[in-house]
């Protein structure tokens, strides 16, 4: 079995993966099975960005990591992966920036990365790329004469054709991705959209789940990402931190429906349109004042961005108004935290919830409508509402499916979840669990990688982005 070589933005951790998730568990499991290489950027910023690799050794495996200069992180990170991919990938051509210095900077970064990696590589390395960060990895390392098996998994949703034409380079971006033997997405519908892609603005061809274009041809197919999920389960029931916040938890309810959200704070999110949603449940149902208590956590992230700062402003203001108008003295409506909260507390939190509101704008997967289900207790589990546009929402028909931007719709699928009998949650929830141990994030990882052992070694030549 070849040495697996895990390119990630960020690596690690290794030592506690379980306390990071799912994913890193994964991960971990496969690189210490065959022995492995993860590498990516070390997360920290120095005037110079050095062009080479921090190696560490843990037991089989090595962390590889690799400093960026100020400037490469401006460009690379936070301007166009995290400026124009992130905003137009969830299709927010209004947020875009399209700067060409930042494509450029990309360019250079995604090149460092690849030039820092390939001396490193053995000649039979499995090579598992992840993210938008690094569209261009694979291309760059081609370059360099790598023939590896080089396999790429996209986490966040692919756009549909009208809305990647919008970026200058589009068609260099996706030229690139050729490079790679196995494309992974998270639904058959982020294929279809890179397929219509391929066959309609570059003139490809599609036969079954190859695309031919470019002198390459590529498999491309959907891996869901999945959790953890008998792990998480078992988490929520026994954990004695996941017992201290349900029972926290219980004690503030006072024997009220408590609805759950839990997000990083984004603009993908629907965070806001949430909180519209709850105050019309509020106002068209009088009879749950009182009687609910919605519970909202959202992380800061990237709060340097003015977009974000606007953002935490607008949802304070909400919150706010939504307790001053209905809030009593003993009864607080709408509680949100901008603070992160541990897995095992969160897991503890999710069982304590009767619904968990899920309603992102526009998701790749969304992990945790995933784990606000594994948490809930099999004889008497809550209700999850998810929106259609979360990839999740593919896996777990069983959910109320809603249409965020529909705040009506939202308030009213509240109120069902509210009064669903208990046989009727029993049902939803078995179906629910089935689908989602067997298709657990060992599942992803192992069915993207047997079919990035399908790759010959050493692989077709590269592809030219020019």
């Amino acid at each position: 079995m070849s040495r697996l070589v895990v390119v990630s933005n960020r690596v690690g951790p290794v030592k506690d993966a379980a306390r990071a998730g799912g994913l890193a568990v994964a991960l971990v499991d496969a690189l210490k099975a065959r022995g492995g290489l993860w590498y990516g950027w070390s997360g920290k910023v120095d005037e110079h960005g050095q062009d080479q690799a921090k190696i560490e050794n843990v037991g089989n495996l090595s962390l590889a990591t690799v400093d960026l200069s100020t400037e490469e992180h401006e460009e690379y990170y936070n301007g166009f992966a995290n400026r124009c991919l992130w905003p137009l990938f969830h299709y927010r051509i209004d947020l875009t920036a399209f700067d060409r210095r930042y494509y450029e900077g990309y360019r250079r970064v995604n090149a460092k990365f690849a030039r820092v990696l390939h001396p490193l590589l053995k000649p039979d390395d499995t090579i598992w790329v992840h993210d938008y960060h690094f569209l261009a990895f694979g291309n760059e390392l081609r370059h360099m004469g790598a023939k590896q098996a080089i396999g790429f998994f996209l986490h966040i949703p692919f756009p549909a054709r009208e809305v990647l034409s919008a970026l200058p380079h589009h068609d260099a971006m996706v030229r690139g991705l050729f490079a790679y033997d196995v494309l992974g997405f998270q639904t058959e519908r982020d294929c279809e959209r890179f397929r219509d892609y391929v066959v309609r603005e570059a003139h490809g061809r599609a036969e079954g789940d190859r695309l031919h274009c470019f002198g390459r041809t590529v498999t491309v197919r959907a891996f869901p990402i999945g959790i953890d999920t008998e792990g998480f389960a078992q988490m929520a029931a026994t954990d004695k931190d996941a017992k201290r916040q349900y029972d926290k938890a219980a004690s503030s309810l006072n024997g009220r429906t408590q609805i759950v959200g839990v997000d990083r704070l984004d603009y993908t999110k629907g965070i806001a349109e949430r909180f519209h949603a709850y105050e019309r449940l509020l106002q068209d149902y009088p009879e749950t004042r009182r009687e609910v208590s919605y519970l909202q956590i959202a992380a800061t992230s990237r709060g340097d961005v003015q977009e974000y700062r606007e953002m935490r402003e607008e949802l304070d203001g909400l919150s706010g108004h939504i307790n001053g108008s209905y809030g009593e003295f003993d009864w607080t409506p709408l509680r949100y935290l901008n603070r992160p909260m541990a897995r095992r507390s969160l897991s503890g939190l999710y069982r304590a919830s009767k619904i968990g509101l899920v309603t992102p704008l526009r998701d790749g997967m969304n992990l945790v409508a995933k784990e606000y289900v594994a948490a809930q207790d099999p004889e008497d589990p809550g209700v999850l509402v998810l929106s259609r546009f979360a990839g999740a929402s593919y896996q777990m028909p069983e959910a109320i499916i809603v249409n965020p931007y529909d705040i009506k719709g939202v308030a009213d699928a509240l109120q069902i979840a509210r009064y669903m009998s208990l046989q009727e949650r029993r049902e939803r929830f078995d179906a629910l669990m089935d689908r989602l141990r067997k298709e657990d994030v060992a599942h992803w990882r192992d069915e993207f990688l047997a079919e990035l052992a399908k790759v010959p070694v050493p692989a077709p030549g590269r592809a030219d982005n020019g």
